[in-house]
């Protein structure tokens, strides 16, 4: 009794499913998911790409902005102008008509008061769990009144 059903569910299968037409079209969606499956890896490919290339190009505009700044601090480092003050700071000298203002040491209240202002920090609470974040990101729950 089994091996005539058997016998039956491979017939069927051979001569339903198991045609030519099915298997050309089941080996063209092969070929079609493979082209398709390649051309989504190259395009993550190309992007990873683009973005190093954005990467370093954004470096190479630091390293610019970095030499020209360099290049502005030799050129003032160079100028009258800097070496009057610089000669002026370590020698304690003044032009005529200058006054200095030496004023005393910080008394202890004040350097209490200064170390409460930076010592204290600004306490943000951030909502824990994920369905939270998303309800203050679309309504508004962030937003300063």
């Amino acid at each position: 009794m089994k091996k005539t059903n058997i016998r039956k569910i491979y017939y069927h299968i051979r001569y339903r499913y198991l045609t030519m037409n099915n298997v050309v079209i089941a080996i063209a969606l092969m070929i079609g998911g493979g082209w398709a499956w390649g051309s989504v890896e190259m395009m993550q490919r190309n992007f990873d790409l683009q973005k190093g290339v954005d990467d370093k190009s954004r470096q190479l505009q630091l390293v610019d902005l970095q030499t020209q700044n360099l290049a502005y601090e030799q050129r003032y480092y160079k100028s009258a102008e800097y070496q009057e003050l610089a000669i002026r700071a370590r020698l304690g000298l003044a032009k005529p008509g200058e006054k200095a203002i030496i004023l005393p040491p910080n008394s202890e209240t004040a350097k209490k008061a200064d170390t409460l202002l930076t010592n204290r920090t600004v306490q943000t609470t951030q909502p824990t769990d994920n369905f939270q974040q998303w309800m203050n990101f679309l309504f508004g729950g962030n937003r300063r009144g």
